[in-house]
């Protein structure tokens, strides 16, 4: 199916736009290698619970099963390297177009593409924190007490160390209060690689003047959208930034 008038639509509005920021989610990776959450036969939550080993209840109730089973999971986050959506995302931004980043994701691939300003809204696995005297931590240092059989790894204080990931069943970080304002600001939020059916994440486009979407499958805002291109993200980002740059937006 010939895309390129969605493409040629999707460029008219980047280009016009004063502020723009993306909203990224599971999508944006897979093609770096990583499973979404939620397609049909190959998302992550078919074949585990998520509330029995990355819930905020498995690591205080559970902690054997979310330090084996649920950092299992979290590691293949740690072990892949950005595909053309990163990059893309990363040049505008670099071009000045792109104003933030905000990531449903834990990958760190943004900033691995050279994305400055990315607000995580789910946290990350570059760090770890301690339960009781909140002592920062590399997450190596999880991996390296549990490796020696340390279940739950421990701080110095004695305190519990966790992962800097929001897990289901936590409060969202400060950084959903800095996703809000930059959503608010936005003229334009292009939207990749989400199911826009995770709250509060899903209210963000709700703030933004316009709505574009690039997704594989549809989403409940299609209908909100001034486009909608169902697509992969690294091809359709590619041919974007073929198109920006043709017209020497980029």
């Amino acid at each position: 199916m010939n895309q390129q008038p969605e493409i040629d639509r999707l460029a008219d509005l980047v280009a016009a736009s004063k502020y723009m920021v993306a909203l990224t989610g599971a999508g944006i990776s897979t093609e770096s290698g990583l499973p979404d959450f939620r397609s049909p036969g190959t998302g992550l939550w078919e074949r585990v619970d998520p509330m029995e080993v990355l819930s905020a209840e498995a690591l205080q109730f559970r902690p054997e099963v979310f330090y084996t089973q649920g950092l299992d999971l979290l590691g293949a986050f740690r072990e892949v390297s950005p595909n053309p959506a990163h990059k893309a995302l990363g040049r505008l931004e670099e071009a000045g177009i792109l104003k933030a980043v905000i990531t449903q994701n834990i990958d760190s691939l943004h900033q691995q593409a050279g994305s400055r300003k990315v607000i995580e809204v789910h946290g990350n696995l570059r760090d770890a924190t301690c339960t009781q005297c909140f002592r920062k931590y590399p997450f190596a240092e999880i991996k390296s007490q549990v490796k020696r059989g340390i279940i739950p790894p421990k701080c110095s204080c004695g305190g519990i160390i966790r992962p800097d990931v929001v897990l289901f069943g936590d409060p969202m970080p400060p950084a959903f209060q800095e996703a809000v304002t930059e959503a608010s600001k936005s003229d334009l939020m292009l939207v990749i690689g989400s199911s826009l059916q995770v709250v509060p994440a899903a209210y963000l486009p709700r703030l933004a003047g316009q709505l574009a979407i690039v997704n594989l499958e549809p989403t409940p805002y299609d209908a909100a959208a001034a486009v909608v291109i169902h697509g992969r993200a690294g091809e359709v980002m590619e041919a974007l930034s073929a198109e920006l740059e043709h017209r020497g937006v980029i």
